[in-house]
């Protein structure tokens, strides 16, 4: 069916009405040998079936087998299907934001999960929902430990993602912070000699990664001496949250602040570093901001 369908006597009225004969009389300006009097050369339609199966063959081409680390902070993850199906049910879902408790409560109990699996993640005792993404939250335990040591410095990591590192730049422009960069070496990770020349007497907190930008784990231990010793903060930012399921969380480090976003979202959806103008109701997307005591 067309979109606005016409028929033949409807053609040849307007036809008439601009004075020309034929439809082929409307490319007259346009040389000959610029027109297509054939149908283009493109594949038939394809069913879903079908499109699954080319772009299945066309990742193939990608190296299979191989494990990529190379997100950037967007990483594949096996999704149960079942999840879907929970997130939608009335005890974990309103069509209402949280703001008003009596009329939200399927998002206030999603909320209070996700806090206490993240406590059960990460081994820490308090777990808050939530900021925009992860680069604002990132820029708001930077805040946080500036304004717990006094210090108005900030060392932060070349490895952090660069998108969190603009927004950091932002927030640090009018907050009279100054910010410090420190390199990587060869494998990705922190330059720590970099690092310990880098940080002064009035660093505040060092922001680092892990894992990385690159996918790299960071020697958070190492780095956390560095800080510690100095007087400075440890500010970990996890993109990769699912990791601690294998990578020893730092907690035994005295982290003081950590945050991190993006869990069981699939790649379509992923907004790691993006700001959203209101948030979302999946509580799995929810980047954090901790302390720990």
């Amino acid at each position: 069916m067309r979109y606005l369908p016409k028929s033949p006597a409807d053609r040849e009225a307007m036809l008439k009405a601009i004075g020309l004969r034929s439809v082929d009389d409307l490319f007259a300006p346009i040389p000959a040998e610029y027109r297509l009097n054939r149908d283009l050369k493109i594949p038939r339609q394809m069913a879903e079936s079908e499109i699954v199966d080319f772009f299945r063959e066309r990742s193939r081409e990608n190296g299979e087998g191989y494990t990529s680390f190379l997100g950037a902070g967007a990483y594949a993850h096996y999704r149960p299907v079942i999840i879907d199906s929970l997130i939608s049910r009335g005890e974990f879902l309103t069509a209402y934001t949280p703001y008003q408790a009596e009329i939200s409560q399927g998002t206030l109990q999603s909320i209070f999960e996700f806090q206490s699996m993240i406590c059960e993640l990460t081994g820490m005792e308090v777990a808050n929902a939530s900021m925009y993404d992860g680069s604002t939250a990132a820029a708001e335990a930077v805040m946080m430990a500036v304004r717990l040591t006094g210090r108005r410095s900030v060392v932060v990591a070349r490895s952090l993602h660069p998108e969190y590192r603009e927004v950091l730049a932002t927030y640090a422009t009018h907050q009279g912070m100054p910010l410090t960069i420190a390199g990587f070496g060869d494998d990705g990770r922190l330059n720590l000699e970099e690092l310990e020349k880098s940080i002064t007497a009035e660093t505040g907190c060092v922001l680092i990664q892990s894992p990385n930008f690159f996918g790299t784990i960071e020697d958070v231990a190492s780095i956390a001496e560095i800080a510690h010793k100095n007087g400075a903060m440890l500010v970990v930012s996890i993109a990769e949250a699912v990791s601690l399921g294998i990578v020893e969380p730092p907690r035994e480090l005295k982290i003081y602040v950590r945050s991190h976003s993006l869990l069981f979202s699939s790649l379509a959806t992923r907004r790691a570093g993006k700001a959203r103008d209101q948030p979302s109701n999946d509580s799995r997307d929810t980047p954090q901001v901790r302390v720990f005591r």
